[in-house]
């Protein structure tokens, strides 16, 4: 063969490389069903083992189940298209930040730790915490890994629960979590209902704990620039860390609102 062919072979060599699908990693296909979730399990199982995942947690994957539920709770989530005023209603408003009022000061030692700690005062750490759980009183009871798992099956966000797939696992490989971790339907766990890419990153103990799961949810809005003594409403310097702890609008301006009140700033 010419110099000239040899060079042709590799240059179509190199464009079939790129252009046919799986030749890179064979990656895992994603599914709109759970016809394909056990295989797409196996699959999934080897990419992570290559990764470094040890057998715990690849052995926790393999015992996982396709959360029906969960999916359908990913496609009704219908609350974050309301107003503010019917947000706020549903999600039991005024309950909270009366009860919040009182946990305020039942619970002052601590929220004065976490605030000396971390900058974050009492009113929106309280307002995430009655949102979320109603004070730990709705944690949620689905199997955390089998509901990341078909998440990151699903063709809808795959990327993103991918990722939380991986910290999940590398949390069972650690001794973090259990495999039998219950949480919501998204995967989130705890007081304050972390998903487990923030418990690597921002948690501070057994988030089942009020205590931990406070100190851990102003640790995540310190690092995404939290600044003691700015306001938190919308415009001021802290509303953006609000932002970054959830994507509705509505449930960010509901979060401000709530906080203020709690922390005595008016109706």
């Amino acid at each position: 063969m010419t110099k000239s062919g040899r060079l042709a072979t590799a240059a179509l060599a190199a464009i079939l490389l790129v252009a046919t699908p799986g030749a890179e990693a064979n990656a895992a296909q994603c599914g709109n069903g759970p016809g394909g979730f056990e295989n797409w399990k196996r699959e999934f199982s080897e990419e992570a083992r290559a990764k470094g995942i040890g057998q715990a947690a690849l052995g926790a994957l393999m015992q996982t189940n396709y959360a029906s539920a969960t999916i359908a709770a990913d496609r009704s989530q219908h609350s974050f298209s309301l107003s503010l005023g019917a947000f706020m209603a549903k999600r039991g408003a005024s309950t909270i930040v009366s009860r919040g009022r009182s946990l305020k000061q039942s619970q002052a030692a601590l929220f004065a730790s976490i605030q000396q700690r971390y900058g974050v005062p009492p009113g929106p750490l309280i307002a995430i915490w009655g949102m979320e759980t109603g004070f730990g009183s709705q944690r949620g009871n689905q199997n955390m890994l089998s509901s990341i798992a078909t998440l990151a099956y699903d063709c809808r966000r795959p990327d993103f629960f991918t990722d939380q797939l991986y910290a999940a696992l590398k949390l069972i490989d650690r001794g973090a979590i259990s495999a039998g971790q219950r949480g919501s339907m998204h995967g989130e766990v705890g007081q304050t209902q972390f998903m487990p890419k923030n418990i690597l990153n921002y948690g501070t103990g057994n988030l089942d704990v009020a205590a931990n799961a406070l100190n851990s949810t102003a640790n995540f809005l310190r690092a995404h620039g939290w600044r003691a003594g700015a306001g938190y409403q919308p415009g001021e310097p802290n509303f953006a860390a609000i932002e970054a702890w959830n994507a509705a609008q509505v449930y960010q301006k509901a979060i401000a609102i709530m906080g203020r009140q709690i922390d005595g700033g008016g109706e």
